[in-house]
């Protein structure tokens, strides 16, 4: 895949991850400008996990219906809009509505991103593609918090979102300039009113939906580590604030290397292959931080091994987890990704969500949760294998 195309692609799958973690700083400062308190403030980042629910599953029909192109202008438009709508709000429930829809915007770029990859790339290109990209999904909560930290130091909360204006703004003519439309023209138009009906045959498709929950669990396990490392870290083992980058960061760093180490790898055995291998040292890993947690340990260094291991496991997940999903869906890849999305994002919330139900001032409720999604991705990736090997499927 050209470079160009492959930093535009890398620009898309940054809205998401970008619109969440460069504004995580502003919280307190928000709640002293909206004269609220930060509990009040989070619900602007709800709205802005819903908004991003729901748009994945409009984007994916209008993508198989008017092609890539169309409604990913439209999606990176209404970012860029809402993102300055933020910008200026003068009321906190202004800033929520805004983030919503800054929501139904940036999904554009992460359901359309994935279907250009699946139009372009073979199954092994395409694991080779998403390990590219996930480099983004692990720069980006490394260098979103401290960028946004400094902007706010400098020139005050509504210049973090009027980076992201210009951020958007900048992809919007990158797309428009050299984003060719890669939906083939040899098969007619998916009529939008087939929609429901298209999701309910990938519903009904056993290896698209094995994959995709598969790839949902593995990423529960990051979004579970996500919610509960500040208490783990700071709280309970005394971690100091400035510090908790640094460990924030070497966990992402080690995501980062592995996916680039998958992009070598599956052009040996293919993405099933290690999506399968992978999925139980996945498995190992957060039993033995379950194991250490319950232990209780007096340090920290014990619970940071096997949460290292977990994490740096997802380099290799989640790229072949997508490929495969995405794999053979051809004319249909962009309800495919919307579903893909949406149902991984709705498991990973689900798991954050449960760290905080299980709190109870220790590290076990992390330590549970992540292996609970491990062994779910256990799970699927054996159902999977039995769907793929069944006499209807290789029928179909």
């Amino acid at each position: 895949m050209p470079l160009r195309l492959l930093l535009i692609l890398g620009a898309l799958s940054a809205f998401g991850p970008l619109a969440i973690d460069f504004y995580l700083p502003s919280f307190p400062t928000l709640a002293r400008v909206f004269a609220t308190d930060v509990e009040h403030v989070q619900l602007s980042l709800a709205a802005y996990f819903v908004g991003l629910a729901m748009g994945q599953l409009a984007y994916g029909p209008l993508a198989d219906r008017f092609g890539r192109r169309k409604p990913l202008l439209v999606g990176v438009a209404l970012f860029s809009v809402a993102s300055l709508a933020c910008a200026l709000a003068p009321s906190l429930e202004w800033l929520i509505a805004a983030r919503f829809v800054q929501a139904l915007g940036g999904c554009a770029g992460m359901v359309v991103s994935r279907a250009v990859v699946r139009d372009l790339c073979d199954p092994i290109n395409s694991a080779k593609v998403f390990s590219q990209l996930m480099l983004v999904m692990g720069l980006a909560p490394i260098l979103a918090p401290l960028a946004g930290g400094l902007l706010l130091s400098t020139l005050g909360w509504p210049s973090i979102f009027i980076c992201l204006t210009l951020f958007s703004f900048i992809c919007l003519l990158a797309v428009a300039k050299w984003l060719p439309e890669t939906l083939t023209k040899d098969v007619p138009p998916a009529p939008l009113r087939g929609a429901i009906g298209e999701y309910k045959r990938l519903f009904a498709n056993l290896p698209f939906l094995g994959y995709a929950l598969t790839g949902g669990f593995a990423v529960a396990g990051m979004f579970a580590y996500i919610a509960g490392s500040p208490f783990v870290f700071i709280e309970l083992y005394g971690i100091p604030v400035e510090h908790y980058g640094l460990l924030f960061g070497s966990n992402a760093l080690g995501f980062i290397a592995v996916a680039q180490l998958n992009a070598w790898l599956v052009a040996r055995h293919g993405p099933a292959y290690w999506l399968g291998k992978t999925v139980w040292f996945y498995l190992a890993c957060g039993l033995a931080l379950l194991m250490v947690a319950l232990a209780e340990p007096q340090a920290l260094w014990p619970l940071l091994i096997p949460l290292f291991g977990c994490i740096a496991c997802l380099g290799i997940l989640l790229p072949n987890a997508s490929a495969c999903a995405m794999a053979g869906q051809g004319r249909h890849a962009g309800s495919a990704s919307a579903l893909l999305g949406s149902l991984q994002f709705v498991i990973a919330a689900s798991a954050a969500a449960m760290v905080g139900v299980l709190h109870d001032g220790s590290a076990w409720p992390v330590a549970v949760v992540i292996f609970a999604c491990g062994l779910l991705a256990v799970g699927f990736s054996l159902f999977t294998r039995w769907a793929e090997r069944s006499p209807s499927h290789v029928q179909g």
